[in-house]
């Protein structure tokens, strides 16, 4: 193949190009568009200007580059295979293989280099928002006159289907309220989406227009399919705007060089076909003959640019070295937050600081919530987070603590609106970060709104923590629009989710603790609007009980129960008020909490059975949510009491009554599962 007449960043394009093709085409599976169309914009980011090193790929202030297309992952295998990551030739020709490091989609867990799991599209956009505005938090906390230990930019590659989504558009709108000039978006403005052009739908917006009324600069790069010189100016322009977002609009042509299918839907998600591949490597000057091929020239290129960019890593650790010198215990600080560690003294302050409530008090778990909340943001500085404009309803604003803003840098308290959908992506942007624990807040009902990024927090464990309070129909006159039914059974079927809804105050302050120690899951906290009683005994098992995930709250008397109730949350007060009913018609009683069922469904066989003996075949459970799956720990002979439809408009106590969730209601379900236990009708 001769390349010595072809411009060098070219060849290097096209090097991105066709290794991207060939491992799509090896895998009879991908999407050959964005790659063909995108190298350049993405090889000007990679270049010239992103800020990394293979060789380290978490070093803290290295720039973050989010695929937010996703489906476009050749293209970023293929950069951080030519720039030196863990990412072979091997790798690319397993693309979405089994236990590739080459998945269908970007995983930050499969692959090194990978700063976010994307697939969904708007998700990495989103993610983007939450690491620019982590860069802003720790640059506020930690530089100081003369030591800059945070200063790298976020970049992101957002597609037509990216623009689209709403979740891109809440993203967008909050990043130039916020002013985060350190983020920019490269569109791959194309005109087509999977099913054909983007007329059929997207036709009539103008997105730099809408951009623009955003509060972003925007750029546009017309020739995006050749154009690197104007590609790199676009993108230095952005890097120097010091007041707000960047949005590049790159016009480009979405399967660049196939000669039957660039610029149409059929380069979109399919391989292009062998002969095709053939055809588009002649185009771009390739010989079709050469399979993941790195032309010598090319290779020197892409390593004369990884010394660039490991260049401005070894002048950061110069200065972190002076940083040190100048100021060790922030720097040690900042070390720690990067590690994911949490303060050495946490354990012992948390028995010291976290509030205790008396048995008998009265208090809604979203107040204990925020108390609990308050005093671990004393105790955790990288604590930070918000709510979807409802602070003054889940109680989530740490106090005495700014509000997060441009001019407020280092504000703990994140106001992102009503903006669900994007708020739970960018608190997983805050974590991908690094530097930072971060919660999000709305009503529980509106965990809805959050479960596409929830999910994905449940599957690259990251430490989310949700605190999502008005729990069940309890919150009365709002009505079913607003009461949450089925959303508890929803979510307990998302593998590695730890939901947890706690029975009181003192609970609560153990869920809350249990979300901080959590390292590799996201934590709900799921949380009631109504007052509920100060049950005897959290104070003293809540601790341990919340841990694993259920305890014997209250034993039966004797300690031999004929019957188990099972509770969480706000019945098991009414659990309690049951077992002493039993008592009195001489019916021994065990009142279980069960705040988390996964948690308790990870002990070994000896604790649950301690906690459930399958002797004990009469058990009831109570949830003012839907039955499904309670038959997993109440058996075929149980009795489950929930609401297997949608609540009311009235009093919350009144709507609780009238779903059955009253002592009498309990004492006869309880009567019940004892006469099914026995094989007899009650």
């Amino acid at each position: 193949m001769q390349t010595v007449s072809q411009d060098l960043d070219l060849l290097c394009v096209n090097t991105l190009r066709t290794l991207s093709i060939d491992a799509i085409q090896k895998a009879n599976s991908g999407h050959p568009g964005l790659p063909l169309g995108a190298a350049p914009m993405a090889y000007a980011v990679w270049q010239r200007h992103l800020a990394h090193d293979p060789s380290d790929p978490a070093w803290p202030d290295r720039d973050r580059f989010v695929l937010s297309a996703g489906h476009g992952s050749m293209l970023l295998y293929s950069l951080l295979h030519v720039t030196g990551y863990d990412v072979t030739l091997e790798d690319l020709a397993s693309f979405r293989q089994w236990h590739s490091r080459t998945p269908g989609h970007p995983e930050t867990f499969a692959t090194a280099g990978v700063e976010a799991t994307t697939g969904p599209l708007g998700q990495g956009a989103a993610n983007s928002v939450g690491m620019a505005l982590a860069e802003r938090l720790l640059a506020a906390r930690f530089n100081k006159p003369g030591h800059k230990l945070v200063d790298h930019f976020t970049y992101a590659l957002l597609g037509d289907g990216c623009m689209m989504e709403g979740i891109t558009a809440e993203a967008a709108s909050l990043a130039g309220q916020q002013k985060l000039s350190k983020l920019i978006w490269l569109y791959d403005s194309n005109d087509i989406s999977l099913d054909g052009p983007t007329s059929l739908s997207f036709s009539v917006e103008d997105v730099a227009a809408r951009f623009r009324a955003y509060g972003w600069q925007v750029q546009r790069v017309e020739r995006g399919d050749h154009d690197l010189a104007g590609l790199d100016r676009a993108i230095a322009a952005a890097k120097a705007d010091t007041t707000q977002p960047s949005l590049i609009v790159v016009r480009t042509t979405i399967g660049f060089g196939s000669p039957a299918k660039q610029g149409t839907n059929e380069a979109h998600g399919a391989p292009l076909g062998a002969d095709e591949v053939a055809a588009t490597k002649r185009a771009l000057g390739w010989d079709p003959a050469h399979n993941f091929h790195v032309p010598a020239e090319a290779a020197a290129h892409f390593r004369a640019g990884v010394a660039r960019a490991k260049a401005l890593r070894t002048a950061w650790d110069k200065a972190r070295e002076s940083y040190a010198k100048a100021h060790p215990e922030l720097a040690r600080e900042f070390e720690r937050r990067m590690a994911g560690e949490l303060p050495e003294d946490f354990a012992a302050r948390c028995e010291k600081e976290l509030p205790r409530w008396e048995a008998g008090a009265s208090i809604a778990t979203r107040d204990a919530g925020g108390k609990v909340e308050n005093a671990l943001a004393a105790i955790v500085p990288e604590l930070c987070g918000g709510d979807a404009d409802l602070s003054s309803s889940t109680k989530t604003l740490i106090a005495g603590e700014a509000d997060q803003s441009a001019e407020h840098p280092g504000g703990r308290n994140l106001r992102f609106g009503v903006r669900e959908h994007a708020m739970g992506a960018i608190g997983n942007g805050l974590i991908y970060h690094g530097g930072l624990r971060a919660f999000v807040s709305t009503f529980f009902v509106f965990s809805d709104y959050m479960r596409p990024a929830v999910r994905l927090a449940a599957l690259c464990k990251l430490p989310l923590i949700c605190v999502w309070t008005h729990d069940s129909v309890a919150v009365g006159e709002d009505g079913p629009t607003h009461q949450p039914v089925e959303h508890l059974a929803s979510l307990r079927a998302m593998h590695n989710l730890r939901v947890v809804r706690p029975a009181d105050a003192n609970e609560t302050a153990q869920a809350w603790r249990l979300a901080l120690e959590s390292d590799s899951a996201p934590v709900a906290l799921v949380l009631s609007r109504q007052k509920l009683e100060v049950l005897a005994g959290t104070a003293q098992k809540a601790r341990e009980g919340v841990a694993r995930g259920a305890y014997v709250l209250s034993e039966a008397e004797g300690g031999a129960p004929r019957v188990i109730l099972i509770a969480t949350g706000s019945e098991v007060a009414v659990a309690m008020g049951a077992q002493r009913r039993l008592a009195g018609e001489g019916i021994a009683a065990r009142v279980v909490s069960m705040p988390c069922w996964s948690s308790f469904a990870a002990q070994d066989a000896n604790y649950r059975e301690a906690v459930l003996p399958a002797a004990v075949r009469a058990r009831v459970s109570i949830e003012a949510g839907s039955t499904f799956g309670w038959e997993r720990w109440i058996g075929e002979r149980g009795v489950a009491l929930g609401i297997d439809g949608y609540g009311a408009s009235a009093p919350g106590e009144k709507v609780l009554a009238e779903y059955g969730f009253t002592v009498d209601n309990v004492l006869q379900a309880a009567k019940k599962a004892l006469a099914n236990a026995n094989g007899r009708s009650a």
